[in-house]
């Protein structure tokens, strides 16, 4: 059979350390280099070709982990897969993460032949996540869409635009304290508590147009 070619990406060295003694026992893969920030990803994947980017998603520096995922799955398959491993499993994680073009979610917790068999999952093509990840996304498919008005859909597609409070309100012809009000219902409705994490559950569900 012939081995795995993993290229590991993570910004602690001591991390990217342990993965590497920890890969060495697994059969079967063969870790051919690492990297620590999402550039080096980039310009070592393009150099050695491997089959599958382990990738953080948190890395200091420029290219966080999902623009590196997006730009490495870009071409259509002709890259490397991308399996994610992190300890952030929030639901705006794992959308990126996957919208970027991640074969795979796992997180930093799971056992080691969890993380073997996940790379070898995603070097074949298949989907691999961890159990945590997998309820969540379970969950979130099965609850139903969050019924927003029709004035709480226009603040979402603005807040979508990247628009403040004033600029709504001078948008939509009503005050900021309004902006205000249609806000926090629209938190409660999507069970999110910032800006941000509105505009990823909503491309999550689907709310925009």
């Amino acid at each position: 059979m012939t081995p795995v070619s993993l290229l590991l990406c993570d910004d602690h060295a001591v991390v990217r350390a342990g993965l590497r003694a920890l890969l060495s026992s697994a059969e079967g893969i063969d870790v051919v280099g690492e990297a620590a920030t999402g550039e080096e990803a980039l310009a070592m994947a393009a150099r050695l070709r491997p089959d599958v980017v382990l990738m953080d998603l948190q890395l200091d520096g420029g290219m966080d982990g999902v623009t590196a995922t997006r730009r490495l799955t870009a071409d259509g398959g002709e890259g490397p897969r991308v399996l994610v491993l992190t300890m952030f499993d929030t639901d705006a994680d794992v959308t990126r993460a996957i919208e970027a073009g991640a074969t795979g979610y796992l997180l930093k917790a799971e056992h080691p032949d969890e993380l073997f068999t996940a790379i070898r999952d995603a070097a074949s093509g298949r989907t691999a996540l961890s159990g945590p990840v997998a309820d969540r996304l379970m969950t979130r498919l099965r609850s139903p869409r969050p019924m927003l008005s029709a004035r709480e859909h226009e603040i979402l597609g603005q807040l979508a635009r990247g628009l403040g409070n004033r600029e709504i309100a001078r948008a939509l012809f009503i005050s900021e304290a309004t902006v205000k009000t249609h806000l926090g219902r629209i938190y409660g409705k999507l069970g999110v508590e910032t800006r941000a994490g509105a505009v990823a559950v909503a491309k999550e569900r689907r709310l925009l147009t």
